[in-house]
């Protein structure tokens, strides 16, 4: 595919308004019209650019999310863990748990869209993750055959599910940080 060269100003705000799009009418009812019509793009320009609606929405998603893992390095676990928690803001993981349960429906319906999400968003966000354990295990934090290392990220995506669903509400810092002190770093031995 033959990407066309778009300043990063244009290239955040075209990923902006997939996101806003996304927002307002789910993926399911999300088009490359309606993204074109909201970004004074063509529609040719699009595919163009990212191939296909699947590819174009986990590059937004990517856009908004940049991997944090690689820049924190505290000198421990909880310091790593907290430090992470306290980049976030707790009225764009509102807004970011939203479009996520929003994106699970389709991720079922669509492998692409499973693909293209794996590819830009999980797994980067997983071996950003697994860097930070490595460390742990490498300061002797962590036993290296801790069985609950593998289920970290199970165990960071289920508390952000869970919360929704038992409380009915988002997580945010204040959750993220108890959740990590009471249960990760626990099963972890920190």
């Amino acid at each position: 595919m033959a990407r066309t060269r778009l300043t990063p100003e244009r290239e955040a705000e075209l990923y902006a308004a997939v996101l806003d799009l996304l927002r307002e009418v789910g993926y399911d009812a999300l088009t490359m019209d309606a993204v074109a019509t909201r970004t004074h793009s063509s529609k040719a320009t699009l595919y163009r650019q990212w191939g296909s609606k699947p590819e174009l929405v986990a590059r937004a998603l990517r856009h908004d999310k940049p991997v944090q893992f690689l820049e924190i390095d505290t000198g421990s676990l909880r310091g790593d863990f907290h430090a992470m928690i306290a980049r976030t803001d707790d009225c764009q993981m509102e807004k970011d748990s939203a479009l996520m349960r929003g994106l699970f429906h389709a991720v079922h319906d669509n492998p692409e869209l499973n693909q293209a999400l794996r590819e830009l968003l999980v797994e980067p966000e997983i071996t950003g993750l697994e860097m930070l354990l490595e460390r742990a295990v490498a300061r002797g934090e962590v036993d290296a055959d801790n069985p609950a290392l593998s289920y970290v990220p199970h165990m960071l995506v289920g508390a952000v599910v869970a919360r929704q669903l038992i409380e009915g509400r988002s997580v945010d810092r204040g959750f993220l940080t108890d959740y990590l002190d009471a249960v990760v770093l626990p099963t972890l031995g920190v």
